[in-house]
């Protein structure tokens, strides 16, 4: 039996208790987004939870409060739903329907945006003055205001507009050419990448992407809601094939004009992680090769759209994924952070705009997530990290002179922050296995934390099964693989249990954390109260483990990964309880590829699988994630055909399940169909469900149906 260690013991919320009747059972109605009672059994939070001077507010029902300072204070009312419609004026349809539509335009002002039926207003609390009125369509979208509050920008289908605060629409593009778009985000949502509009700091002038996909394949997807079905043809660019070529525009609104930077060839290249110079006269970009092993962050005149430099350039023989826009400091405007992970693991750089390294500012076998933001003089970095535990996340505070980083949060758990404008407080958001939620006010000098939010137990009178986390040693004998085990209701260490391994195993996706219920899903519930042990574990390739534990699934997705699975299979064998003739396998997308990985690579072991949204050639896959992870086919034929599940359908042995939606845009229906030809031209027999007019997620109550899918299956096989 290999070392197991056990990190997190089940706590007495798990304890196992006794079960008085049918009603204490959780449906999937309960457990699953979209259920009738899903909302019933979350975890009550306070809603928009943002900064207002010092003031931190958030929304209850139709209420603004703002939070406590100290220990056994209540709240305050600071306004309802009924005094902004009232002070504004607002009546019939565009009327405030919800306080959530109203949030802080800007911390530092008392600027409130809210959002109506058919306006969005900025409105200022303290004069009670509307400043600006825009006009919203239903065909409006990508909503982006200036800095300013003086502009909106927006798209119209496939254009970018602009509407002053007095409600004048400006075009800045006019692509009669549906295959041309502007002002949304390009690459796929790779890079980071979140939106395609950028205010300069003053809101003077407005940075977008462009992307021309004219040169890129036309995807058939099949509307059926029409009378007579329709053809919608998606722009899908295929591993080794044309790829989109992305423009960066810069609209000036004070003289209508528009420049585009000259960003040179070749044009298939990647833009990524846009970022103004607080003088608003430069951009800064991080442009990444198609092949993805060189990054060169350069910087342009945002009046010209000249290049100005090369400011340093990072290579890696297997990838760089830049992700965030670098940070210039508050105190010193030519000098700039920058994440990176070119010493194995993400952390932050100090640079200078000519390129020079001043220092690298974090260093450890740990990663930095995120920023959360500077404080008042621009001495202290705060962010969060991995620094503690790779299932955890926690606040620190960085002082960017002497390097010393001090620890802000307190206890265990998964925790994100929200930062004052002065720096002086942070408000902690947290929850951890045993924690279904809390908030505190951290007074940041000197430290000080105060709790004035503890969520309730939603499943309190329920009874719930036994959840542990532990680690098991890779097969290299060094690697820790952390693990999630729940057991079914009622364990009884003398039985034997059927098994379902849930499984993800991808990039960007961590799994297994610290954080409420350890992040086991509510169809993990519901399966261990019909006695199954729902076992996950995040293989290498999955994030926050460093850039090695991550990478080393380069070229050859699929096989580290369910080598490792199989490693958590041979713990489960080891196990006396566990019923080895009856292990299941289930996951979507990423882990609807592994699903297929585990049953036709080791078609002893697994019995039965539901793969839902699966990869089976990654040759099918689009270009930006794919051919970071795999290179093209040209480039890697090799590894494409010993990752091809396609080829593999013939070693089917269990009973497997194939789900897509007829409209998947992300892993295209193909997938799916070219599996089940290969399946009949060698005689396996799996089976297949659709769900027409869905994409990638289930989504509604289609979602329910797709669980209780799911669960007949193993009821029906595993069992």
């Amino acid at each position: 039996m290999r070392t197991i260690k056990v990190i997190i013991i089940f706590l007495t919320l798990f304890s196992p208790m006794i079960l008085h009747s049918q009603e204490q059972i959780l449906t999937l109605e309960d457990l699953i987004p979209g259920g009738k009672t899903y909302n019933k059994y979350r975890a009550e939070m306070p809603q928009s939870i943002s900064w207002h001077g010092e003031n931190l507010t958030f929304i209850k029902g139709d209420t603004m409060f703002i939070s406590p300072r100290k220990e056994n204070d209540r709240p305050k009312t600071y306004f309802t739903l009924e005094d902004i419609n009232t002070e504004m004026g607002l009546t019939g349809k565009d009327r405030l329907i919800k306080l959530i539509y109203a949030q802080w335009f800007n911390p530092e002002s008392n600027n409130l945006l809210v959002r109506t039926y058919n306006r969005s207003y900025i409105y200022d609390v303290e004069t009670r003055t509307i400043n600006a009125t825009f006009k919203v369509d239903k065909n409006f979208e990508n909503f982006d205001f200036s800095p300013a509050f003086n502009y909106v920008a927006y798209t119209k289908e496939n254009n970018l507009y602009i509407q002053s605060h007095d409600g004048k629409e400006f075009a800045i593009t006019n692509d009669t050419n549906k295959a041309i778009l502007s002002g949304q985000a390009v690459h796929r949502n790779e890079f980071g990448i979140q939106k395609g509009t950028f205010w300069s700091p003053k809101g003077s002038l407005l940075a977008f992407y462009r992307m021309d996909e004219t040169m890129v394949t036309d995807y058939p997807l099949v509307d059926i809601s029409t009378r007579i079905a329709t053809l919608v043809n998606e722009k899908y660019p295929m591993a080794g094939m044309k790829s989109h070529h992305v423009t960066i525009g810069v609209y000036n609104p004070t003289n209508d004009s528009t420049i585009f930077l000259k960003t040179g060839t070749p044009k298939d290249k990647y833009l990524t992680n846009i970022a103004w110079s607080p003088d608003e006269k430069y951009i800064y970009i991080a442009e990444l090769n198609r092949g993805q092993d060189t990054c060169s962050l350069k910087s342009y005149d945002a009046n010209t759209g000249k290049p100005i430099a090369t400011i340093f350039t990072e290579t890696h023989p297997k990838y760089v994924e830049p992700q965030v826009p670098i940070s210039f400091l508050k105190n010193d405007t030519d000098k700039f952070i920058w994440q990176s992970r070119r010493d194995g693991y993400n952390h932050f750089y100090l640079y200078d705009t000519k390129g020079k390294l001043i220092k690298q500012l974090t260093s450890g076998k740990w990663e930095v997530v995120s920023t959360i933001g500077f404080d008042a003089k621009g001495e202290n970095l705060f962010y969060i990290s991995t620094e503690k535990s790779p299932i955890e996340k926690h606040i620190y505070k960085l002082n960017l002179k002497s390097g010393k980083r001090e620890q802000i949060s307190n206890e265990e758990g998964v925790h994100e922050g929200y930062l004052s404008a002065s720096g002086k407080y942070i408000a902690d958001i947290y929850t951890s296995q045993n924690n279904p939620g809390k908030i505190a006010t951290i007074e940041t000098k000197p430290k000080k934390s105060v709790i004035w939010h503890t969520a309730k137990n939603p499943y309190i009178n329920k009874q719930l099964p036994e959840i542990t986390i532990g680690t098991l040693k890779a097969n290299d004998g060094i690697t820790d693989l952390y693990y999630r085990m729940v057991k079914p209701t009622d364990f009884d260490p003398q039985k034997k249990y059927p098994v379902i391994i849930y499984v993800y195993g991808g990039p960007h996706l961590q799994l297994i954390e610290n954080r409420w219920m350890t992040g086991a899903r509510g169809w993990d519930i519901f399966m261990a109260q019909k006695g199954y042990l729902i076992f996950t574990l995040d293989n290498r390739g999955t994030p926050y483990r460093g850039f090695d534990f991550e990478n080393i699934i380069h070229r050859q997705l699929g096989v580290i990964e369910t080598q490792d699975q199989m490693t958590g299979v041979e713990y489960l064998k080891s196990l006396p309880y566990i019923d080895s003739e009856r292990i299941g396998v289930h996951g979507w997308s990423f882990g609807g590829f592994m699903t297929l990985n585990l049953m036709l690579r080791h078609p002893e072991t697994f019995k039965v699988g539901v793969a839902g949204g699966a990869v089976t050639d990654w040759k099918y896959y689009e270009i930006m994630y794919g051919e970071r992870y795999m290179d093209s086919p040209q480039e890697n034929p090799r590894g494409y055909k010993e990752t091809n599940m396609v080829d593999r359908a013939g070693d089917l042995k269990g009973r497997l399940m194939l789900i897509h939606g007829d409209e998947d845009p992300t892993v295209v229906m193909q997938h799916s169909l070219q599996f089940l030809k290969s399946a009949i031209k060698k005689g396996t027999h799996p089976d297949f469900f659709i769900y027409p007019g869905q994409g990638h997620n289930m989504m509604g109550r289609d979602r329910i149906h797709l669980h209780e899918h799911i669960t007949r299956y193993f009821e029906d096989h595993l069992k």
